[in-house]
């Protein structure tokens, strides 16, 4: 296997073009190298990684194509580093550079990402934890049912992963694996793990079936999720999150079950069903100006916010809003905007108060009748 270096950028865009294992060709010209730091800067800065070492030519081909010679190059099945599985959770690989003696080496180049920042997700809002996790949890159903089997991360840890766009992806894979491990009785089939162990039995075929995908769900739980996931959600969702803390938690489930809550809770939230049990009187205690935006604002802070210098934070409705506008002492007033997240969902404002509104066609303010005051103008 090559040896890691770090990333660095590509010097110009790879052109490749399709072929078989079988049948290596190469283009006429040399891979270019690896330049350190900044981005060329003729490339966008997200298009491509370089990892590995190798000295050699383009060569581009199919992605089962591709799979395979990589798995022929590490034989062992045990180190696929330069593993390329067609799913968006993945680090796409864009093409490779083999080298030209024949030595084995190549160079992966790769989508580029941003290290995942545990410390920067602990202060972010549930909405963008939740989905890292449940990125997460389709990322490890795929390598549950991928096409070399079930793939177990041996080293699963934050920094294997990094953020494209918002979603979360897998790029390394040094310490990967494509085997269930052997056994002979039901004690070879054990997953050990610092504060705990479990069990899985020995199946007839002598193979500890099941193994890899529950070392991966439970790495999850330890590394993801307990820090992520039950802090700041809503209080509606919040028995199904706890369903899914002591299900992965327990391994009372396996990764089936655990995307199906996932989806389950998402598609929840994204629709706001479950807010169904919102008065939808709420609204009526607030005035509505539309077409208007505050300014002079006495914004106060709250925590966590999709804005640090505010609380800025996401809703189903204006009637959510105004729910959590009563839930905040200090809050008499919240706007919406346009703005929205990942999931649809709106972007609203809360504010303590404001010296007058100005026009604005992209936004609607919503001030309490009660602290409306005679001194407010438009």
């Amino acid at each position: 296997m090559p040896h890691s270096l770090p990333k660095t950028q590509l010097e110009r865009p790879l052109q490749c073009s399709a072929m078989t294992p079988s049948h290596w060709t190469q283009s006429p010209d040399p891979c270019p190298p690896p330049v350190p730091g900044l981005p060329h800067p003729q490339r966008p800065p997200s298009t491509a990684l370089l990892l590995g070492v190798s000295t050699g030519r383009r060569v581009g081909m199919s992605d089962d194509d591709l799979l395979k010679a990589i798995l022929e190059e590490h034989r062992l099945k045990t180190s696929l580093h330069l593993l390329d599985i067609p799913d968006d959770r993945i680090g796409q690989l864009r093409g490779h550079c083999e080298d030209s003696v024949g030595a084995g080496g190549i160079t992966a180049i790769l989508e580029q990402g941003f290290p995942l920042q545990m410390i920067q997700l602990l202060q972010s809002p549930w909405e963008e934890r939740f989905r890292v996790c449940l990125g997460l949890v389709r990322l490890l159903h795929y390598l549950s049912h991928s096409p070399l089997g079930s793939v177990a991360l041996l080293d699963f840890q934050p920094r294997q992963f990094v953020m494209v766009s918002g979603e979360l992806k897998l790029t390394d894979l040094d310490d990967a694996s494509v085997t269930e491990p052997a056994c002979q009785m039901d004690q070879d089939c054990i997953l050990q793990f610092p504060l705990r162990n479990f069990s899985l039995p020995c199946s007839a075929q002598g193979v500890c079936e099941g193994l890899n995908e529950m070392r991966n769900l439970y790495n999850a739980y330890r590394y993801f999720f307990t820090y992520l996931l039950p802090h700041q959600a809503p209080p509606a969702l919040r028995h199904l999150v706890d369903h899914i803390m002591n299900s992965t938690g327990e391994l009372k489930g396996d990764v089936n079950d655990t995307l199906e809550a996932f989806e389950d809770m998402f598609h929840l939230y994204k629709s706001g069903l479950h807010l169904d049990n919102m008065p939808p009187s709420i609204i009526r205690d607030y005035a509505v100006m539309k077409g208007m935006s505050i300014s002079g604002n006495m914004e106060y802070r709250c925590w966590p916010s999709y804005n640090h210098q505010g609380c800025m934070l996401s809703v189903h409705s204006d009637k959510e809003a105004a729910f959590i506008c009563n839930s905040l002492p200090q809050c008499t007033s919240f706007s919406l905007s346009n703005q929205r997240t990942w999931t649809g969902r709106l972007l609203a404002s809360f504010q303590s108060g404001f010296s007058h509104l100005v026009t604005d066609g992209n936004s609607e303010v919503y001030l309490k009748k009660t602290n409306a005051s005679p001194g407010t103008t438009l």
